[in-house]
């Protein structure tokens, strides 16, 4: 299978939207953000084509916008950019766009693909003047194949060995001039030769609720999807700012809304589907919920250590960390100290119990603690 792919950016015509949607299955957990690869094919047919098209994000569409033009009126190929935040932000959807915006074709890989230099090589010798390259995920690039990337961005050529040992030789050859374009989820782990190579970098930021209820909107009227505004609104309100979850619950409620209902989504149904569902108006799933009730109902409010409360949970160390945590933690529902995880105010009032005086932040003395620690390194307790 090839390392990289091109893409066409065609729009799918109004009657395939439900072709697509018929080939796809639910397989992960609802409010996952990462996207499951029979998922892309639904996402690619609400995808916005144009900046002018993107909802949301407006200080990044504004700035890049100005790199194209200055780029197509010096009729030079624009900067590399670097994409980086969360996933389901839009990073893929914002590289489509820069292809789209220059009338040029788009290349597309990951940095898990791309394992030798040779890969990577083989992929830059094939392309043509002025396209570009989007690397997904490219902080898991293999160190050779960054190091080939470097000379690649900068000089435009990269040098292929031929042989080993004594008798290798290296053979420059010169590569049309491109534009790159990387996302990631961890910025902080591109090395720094790599990260400042790059003319452009934006950081894509969680949506508001409003944003993403004109997102809701703009993908009913694509799918075909009765809606009112408050369904659109409860929606929006509980896909964790993350355009991404709320397409895929948006298809959820319209599932409920034609098998259980008259097909048309109000907040009463958008409220019994999504409670069908297990995503609560807070946006947090049936893992969220049990971690923070584990961590209040047996454990005190903590501090504990995430290898407990995973087992606690039923669930793998990192899918607690890396799944439900993160989230928990922007909701200020829990806070990672170096004693362990602890659980705030808020989690104890979401599940409608009261703080109690011995909590970790159960009283000024507790709390000042728990603050205290939150100024100390982190660690993996």
């Amino acid at each position: 299978m090839s390392a990289v792919s091109d893409f066409s950016s065609r729009r799918p015509a109004e009657a395939d939207y439900e072709a697509i949607e018929s080939e796809y299955v639910e397989g992960r957990a609802i409010v996952e953000a990462e996207a499951a690869a029979d998922e892309r094919a639904v996402e690619a047919a609400l995808r916005p084509r144009t900046l002018g098209e993107v909802i949301g994000q407006e200080r990044v569409c504004e700035q890049l916008s100005l790199v194209l033009e200055a780029a197509r009126g010096r009729e030079r190929t624009p900067d590399h950019v670097l994409l980086s935040g969360p996933p389901g932000l839009g990073k893929t959807t914002l590289a489509m766009i820069i292809a789209a915006e220059m009338s040029t074709p788009l290349r597309i890989t990951s940095g898990p693909a791309i394992t030798h230099a040779g890969d990577l090589a083989a992929i830059l010798s094939g392309m043509n003047e002025g396209d570009v390259l989007f690397v997904d995920e490219i902080h898991r690039m293999s160190r050779p194949a960054e190091e080939l990337l470097y000379m690649a961005m900068e000089d435009f050529r990269v040098d292929v060995v031929i042989g080993k040992g004594p008798g290798a030789t290296a053979i420059p050859l010169e590569i049309a001039q491109f534009t790159l374009v990387g996302a990631t989820t961890r910025a902080g782990l591109l090395p720094g030769p790599l990260r400042d190579r790059f003319g452009f970098t934006a950081y894509l930021e969680f949506y508001e609720a409003s944003e993403l209820e004109l997102i809701v909107r703009r993908s009913a009227e694509l799918l075909g999807v009765e809606l009112t505004d408050e369904g659109a609104a409860e929606i929006a309100l509980r896909s964790r700012g993350t355009p991404r979850i709320a397409n895929r619950l948006l298809r959820r409620v319209r599932d409920y809304a034609q098998v259980r209902a008259d097909g048309v989504v109000t907040l009463e149904v958008a409220h019994r589907a999504l409670d069908l569902y297990e995503v609560d108006q807070s946006g947090l799933d049936r893992l969220d919920r049990a971690v923070i009730d584990v961590l209040c109902k047996r454990f005190g409010g903590g501090p504990v250590g995430v290898s407990t409360l995973a087992v606690a949970v039923g669930e793998e160390r990192e899918t607690v960390e890396e799944v439900a945590e993160p989230f928990l933690v922007r909701c200020g529902f829990l806070a990672r100290t170096p004693r362990g995880r602890v659980a705030t105010p808020a989690a104890w009032a979401h599940l409608g119990l009261s703080v109690p005086p011995g909590a970790a932040f159960g009283g000024a003395a507790g709390q000042d603690s728990v603050q205290s620690d939150l100024f100390d390194a982190y660690d993996d307790a």
